[in-house]
């Protein structure tokens, strides 16, 4: 529990007693009956008596006996609570109408007998009592429950460190397989490939420690990917894309929109047929963001198992972390092209 928590807690307790012990001068002031130090010295007791049960359970008896399973016990020690304080209100009564109220003793006079007092003070304790289990059961649930979210919130950060730490080799392996291909076709190129590789995985390295960042980061990332990967593409490739120029200081998770593209690029180009690749960002409401990309559909052999196909299940398992209900994702082949969607709400 935080401090602030704390804090909060002892003031309501603080208030609470506080109306207790005050509660008869709401009557007296009411019928301009002052009160007076002797006045409340014959009322005081009966609060004293609640403070002790409810801060003996509270701190003791809920701990080491209802929370171990030892009902029985619990409800006993509370019964003997109960009588033994009972008895004590009775005494001080009678010791306060001798001595401060110059009265004779309270059994002289006609009043019902003395079980009666003893039996509605203990209902009144047992009251107190449930109300001292009701709120220690209450925060005790309240606690469980935070280190429960502590522990779920620690599990998913884990799980998203695992799936980042697949994403990071997926992408370089595609990325070598592309610049491996290019060496054979044309070295030069190849050269200054490898060179914007380094700058490739900077990012991947840096950026991807953070949850999120920005937009125009991945942007210029995204770019620099399809600079490098249109090295290696031939004439008969129709490559399109349209990228913002201003991320508007959106933030997102890193790596998300990439893995779209490497997989456009991985299953979208042949090299003896026509091809094409279309790559938009639109924007949304309220700064949501949308990826559209569509390319034409020439699947991968069952043999090649270059990027092992984990790219998209990835994706999908990091978006349900990251943006759980804030995002729509679909992918779907459409006759001879493949189409890709991605949006994220703010």
């Amino acid at each position: 529990m935080s401090d602030k928590n704390k804090i909060l807690k002892f003031l309501i307790q603080v208030i609470g007693w506080g109306l207790v012990f005050g509660f008869p001068l709401f009557f007296t002031w009411k019928e301009g009956n002052p009160m007076t130090w002797v006045k409340f010295l014959g009322y005081v007791g009966v609060p004293i008596a609640f403070i002790t049960v409810f801060y003996a359970n509270y701190f003791i008896f809920i701990d080491r006996l209802l929370f171990r399973k030892r009902l029985l016990v619990f409800i006993i020690v509370n019964l003997f609570l109960f009588v033994l304080l009972s008895l004590c209100l009775h005494g001080w009564q009678e010791y306060y109408f001798i001595h401060f109220v110059n009265e004779g003793p309270r059994h002289s006079r006609p009043f019902p007998p003395r079980s009666v007092f003893i039996i509605r003070d203990g209902v009144m304790m047992a009251l107190v009592s449930a109300l001292s289990v009701a709120i220690r059961m209450t925060e005790n649930w309240y606690i469980l429950e935070q280190e429960k979210k502590e522990l779920e919130n620690a599990r998913s950060e884990a799980e998203l460190q695992n799936l980042k730490s697949q994403l990071n080799p997926h992408f370089l392996f595609n990325t070598l397989n592309n610049i491996y291909s290019l060496i054979a076709i044309d070295p030069d190129r190849a050269q200054f490939a490898v060179h914007d590789l380094s700058r490739l995985l900077r990012h991947v390295l840096y950026e991807d420690n953070q949850k999120f960042v920005s937009l125009d980061h991945e942007l210029n990332f995204m770019k620099s990917y399809i600079e490098l990967m249109s090295l290696r593409l031939s004439g008969n490739v129709e490559l399109k894309v349209d990228l913002p120029d201003d991320g508007k200081g959106v933030l997102v998770a890193p790596l998300l929109f990439i893995t779209l593209i490497e997989n456009a690029f991985k299953h979208g180009v042949s090299p003896t047929e026509p091809s094409f690749i279309h790559i938009r960002f639109n924007w949304l409401e309220n700064s949501g963001i949308c990826c559209y990309i569509e390319n034409s559909y020439f699947p991968k052999k069952e043999t090649d198992r270059s990027g092992s196909g984990i790219g998209l299940e990835n994706l999908k398992k990091r978006l349900d972390l990251l943006y759980p209900g804030k995002y729509d994702l679909r992918t779907e082949r459409e006759g001879n092209k493949f189409v890709a969607q991605l949006k994220i709400g703010s």
